[in-house]
């Protein structure tokens, strides 16, 4: 069976202020024509559709031309919720649309009721597994506590029972929204963490022949069956050196993965991330190749240049970030602010704030456990506000 992996479309997205909507257009199309020239048999989408709960219309409208595009190829489509989505707006309907062959898979309820396909080895579950908020779907899962690794299990455990229940055989796929180790995150990824953990183990993913990952916007390999598709389009400069693929999954007999062949997606405009003082920037031959690219520009003057954007765009008309980080001088060694909170999670930098409030002292543990609390608090309360809307 010929599957189509695929996740992260953030359907409404801007890029640093540029609307991204004709980008995702072009790569719809692009999704169907593949769609067709490789005959894949089902298309899967692991979550985050749209980039937020409530999208844009043109975004809404995007989403149902593409919907209807491939009920009308006749190829079965299985779609998940991600966290940037509201899973009752995206769910809506999904009894009817399943009619047509697309199965919106947006309700922890539903994890361990498959969609079965066939072909000539027999049949294909497919099982989607929502973003699941663990404060919010803990207690229906029966999970032993609030973790991402906790509810996770708890799910797979639904979906290894009720494949148990099958005949002998039958082939596994696992649609998921997480953050699983091993995996490279970028820039643009909302954090997930829980109590100081976002990540869970790829082994909580056991018994299936195929995991469809969707969250990290790079396309990625954990294991041969577990992989990340990446976003179809950059939505961070961190993104730069990515390349932009979907996952052509060739299932055969008895779950062996037959093949797997990244596809190319459109580059709406390559990225470039350019350093240096801003008279080298404008008069390097070497950068040449990025004058038509989305510029973000690191200028290292010792002293801030007048009107750098202006001058920039002169040669880079596609600029779209500019970042000061002076060049030190030998008695400067301190770190810009920007520098110290480089790299560093929201609970990091809330740990270093209380610890410079009070003298340097550390955290202890039951400390670090009140402030991870009232982080997963706040994100409840915003994901239950975003459920309700």
């Amino acid at each position: 069976m010929r599957l189509l992996h695929t996740s992260d479309w953030h359907l409404g997205r801007s890029f640093h202020r540029v609307g991204l909507l004709e980008a995702q257009a072009a790569f719809l199309d692009h999704l169907v024509r593949t769609v067709e020239e490789y005959e894949v048999d089902a298309v899967l989408v692991a979550g985050d559709v749209y980039d937020r709960a409530v999208p844009p219309l043109p975004a809404v409208e995007l989403f149902d031309t593409a919907l209807h595009r491939l009920a009308e190829a006749g190829i079965p489509t299985v779609m998940i919720s991600g966290n940037h989505d509201s899973a009752r707006r995206l769910g809506v309907g999904a009894g009817l649309i399943q009619r047509a062959g697309v199965h919106l898979r947006t309700d922890p309820g539903g994890i361990g009721t498959p969609v079965v396909l066939a072909d000539e080895h027999g049949d294909v579950a497919l099982y989607g597994l929502p973003y699941l908020e663990p404060a919010l779907v803990r207690d229906r899962l029966g999970a032993a506590k609030a973790g991402h690794e906790a509810v996770l299990a708890a799910a797979m455990d639904r979906v290894r029972a009720d494949l148990a229940t099958r005949p002998a055989g039958t082939r596994s796929v696992v649609l998921a929204h997480a953050f699983v180790a091993g995996g490279a995150p970028s820039d643009s990824e909302r954090d997930i963490t829980v109590g100081g953990v976002s990540a869970v183990p790829s082994g909580v993913f056991d018994g299936v022949d195929y995991v469809a990952l969707g969250h990290l916007h790079g396309s990625q390999t954990l294991t041969p069956r577990v992989r990340y598709s990446g976003s179809p389009l950059a939505y961070s400069f961190s993104e730069a050196d990515h390349r932009k693929t979907m996952w052509l999954i060739d299932l055969g007999a008895g779950g062996a993965i037959a093949d797997a062949v990244r596809l190319d997606c459109p580059v709406p405009r390559p990225l470039a991330r350019i350093r240096g003082r801003l008279d080298d920037l404008l008069a390097d031959p070497a950068l040449t190749p990025h004058e038509q690219a989305w510029v973000e520009a690191t200028l290292t003057d010792p002293v801030r240049p007048a009107e750098p954007m202006t001058r920039l765009a002169e040669r880079f008309p596609h600029t779209l970030h500019l970042v000061f980080d002076p060049e030190r001088t030998g008695n400067d060694t301190a770190d810009s602010y920007a520098q110290r909170l480089r790299d560093r999670s929201d609970q990091q930098i809330a740990e270093d704030f209380v610890a410079h409030v009070r003298g340097g002292a550390a955290l202890d543990g039951a400390e670090r456990t009140v402030l991870y609390g009232a982080f997963d608090d706040v994100r409840v309360d915003s994901a239950e506000r975003e459920a309700g809307r």
